[in-house]
Parts: C-alpha cells; sequence; structure tokens
C-alpha cells in the first residue's frame, strides 16, 4: 500500500512539472496599464522649473459655478495646481511661475551682496537677490558664450530707475515704461508667442507686473539677452555685454558721443562695482 501511494505521489508531481512548463511558454509578459506612458515623463528645462518644456504651471486656485452649454450646473470648487500644455510646444514663462521661482530659490542669494553703489548706498542693495537669481536662471537657459554678470544689470537698474520700483518714463502707450528695468509697455507682446520675436523661452506678463521688482528683473534680463542677438546681428560681429546695454538703451552705434553720454551713468555704476 505504501509504494502504491508514493508511485502515486511521484506521478502526480510529473504531472504538475509538465502542466507548469507548458504554462510557462505560452505566457505572455505583462501589459502595462493603458494610461501608462509610452516614453519616459520629460524633466523641466531647469531644476527651478516645474512643467516640462512645452507646458507651464498653472497655480492652484477657486473656480466659480458656473452652467455647461448643455444646461448642466457645476458647483464651485477648488482646482489643484497642475500643467498646463501650450499649444505652441515653446518654452513660456508665466508670473505664477516667476513668482513661485523666486519664492523658492532666491533666498540662497541673500547672504552675496553685488558691491554698493555710493550714489545709493543700502537702497541700492534690496535686489541683489532677485538681481543673481534670474540672471543665473537665464544663463543657464540661454547658455551664452559670455556669461551676463549679475553687476551688470545692477548698474544698467541703477541708470534706468535709479532702483525705483515705480519709475515711469512719462510717456504712454507702447513707449510707457515702468519699474526697474524700464521695459516699454510695447515690449511685452514681443516677449510671447505672438509675433515670433522670441523664438523659445517666452514670457507672458502684463503691464502691471512691470511694477513688481521681480518680474521686472526676470523680464529685462531676458530682453537684454533678444538685444545682444540684434546688437550682434546689427554689427556682423560678436558683442559685449556692454553693446547689449547700449541697444538696450535704444542708443545708435554710429552716434558715438550720444553713446558716451548716455552710457556715462551705467559705465561709472559698473565701474564702481567692479572695483
Amino acid at each position: 500500500m505504501l509504494k502504491f501511494i508514493q508511485k502515486l505521489v511521484r506521478g502526480i508531481e510529473k504531472i504538475i512539472k509538465i502542466v507548469f512548463k507548458k504554462e510557462k511558454k505560452q505566457r505572455k509578459p505583462t501589459q502595462p496599464p493603458k494610461d501608462f506612458p509610452k516614453e519616459p515623463l520629460k524633466k523641466p528645462i531647469h531644476p527651478w522649473r516645474i512643467c516640462p518644456k512645452g507646458q507651464h504651471y498653472r497655480v492652484d486656485h477657486d473656480v466659480q459655478g458656473y452652467t455647461t452649454a448643455s444646461g448642466k450646473s457645476v458647483d464651485p470648487y477648488h482646482r489643484s495646481w497642475t500643467c498646463v500644455k501650450n499649444p505652441s510646444e515653446k518654452d513660456q514663462l508665466y508670473s505664477e511661475e516667476i513668482d513661485k521661482i523666486a519664492i523658492e530659490h532666491f533666498a540662497q542669494f541673500k547672504v552675496n551682496i553685488l558691491g554698493t553703489i555710493s550714489d545709493f548706498g543700502e537702497r541700492g542693495n534690496i535686489y541683489d537677490h532677485i538681481i543673481q537669481g534670474w540672471t543665473k536662471y537665464w544663463n543657464d537657459i540661454l547658455k551664452p558664450s559670455e556669461q551676463l554678470n549679475p553687476r551688470l544689470i545692477k548698474a544698467l537698474i541703477a541708470s534706468e530707475s535709479s532702483f525705483n520700483p515705480k519709475a515711469w518714463n512719462g510717456l504712454s502707450g507702447p513707449n510707457r515704461a515702468r519699474g526697474l528695468m524700464q521695459v516699454l509697455d510695447g515690449t511685452l507682446p514681443l516677449l510671447t508667442n505672438k509675433y515670433k520675436e522670441l523664438l523659445d523661452h517666452q514670457i507672458n506678463v502684463t503691464e502691471e507686473d512691470m511694477l513688481n521688482p521681480n518680474f521686472s528683473i526676470c523680464v529685462g534680463i531676458r530682453w537684454l539677452f533678444r538685444k545682444k542677438q540684434l546688437a550682434r546681428a546689427f554689427l556682423k560681429r560678436e558683442v559685449s555685454w556692454r553693446e547689449a546695454v547700449i541697444m538696450y538703451k535704444g542708443i545708435p552705434f554710429e552716434h558715438e558721443n550720444e553713446v558716451r553720454r548716455l552710457m556715462e551713468n551705467f559705465d561709472k555704476f559698473y565701474g564702481e562695482l567692479s572695483e
């Protein structure tokens, strides 16, 4: 009887091995869920950015109740932050993300003073951390052959607005300039995707945003990079950042006396910061 049971057990084990081997051959690889991305998720183009290129950050906000086209009523609700796809698929910054970047990353620069301009004293040092933050950001993104020096931006702000965030050039319409870096109202649309002035790394802000030092410095530095490109195309050679400042200020290169006169304050301030 014992021999019979042992023989029966061996037979069952043999059958199990045969069945398992057959199933192993027929088994298909596990399929990922339908919503699993076919490619790895894209990373943001900079460590300080939240969304990948082609998308922009939308802050969490309350949505008012509304009625759909079909007549269905939707109650008010709170929408969490999200990444929104840009129709242009270009890299675009909006005011919400400009704010978030400064709040989360610029405190590290508060320990470094760029130097004090004697004409302004401590008042001229208030925005040093913002200047350093956005100069680093745009250097990282645009990768110029000659890195932009944040002290140049500080000297430019001193010569444009005397560090007054409410500075106004007295004009109206597209030629109105306000804020630390005195970016013209007519320039702001050129920074978006509307006019194709910037092929990529565009900015979407309002005229009122220019009274905010953080926005003004972010936009002004981006525009200075563009002016350097235009100066290089105009002069048909590599240009210095000082020559980019000349074009930023709208001074004709061919008028040497005017260049000297209108660049006098900038040169003085930058020279003092470079000592």
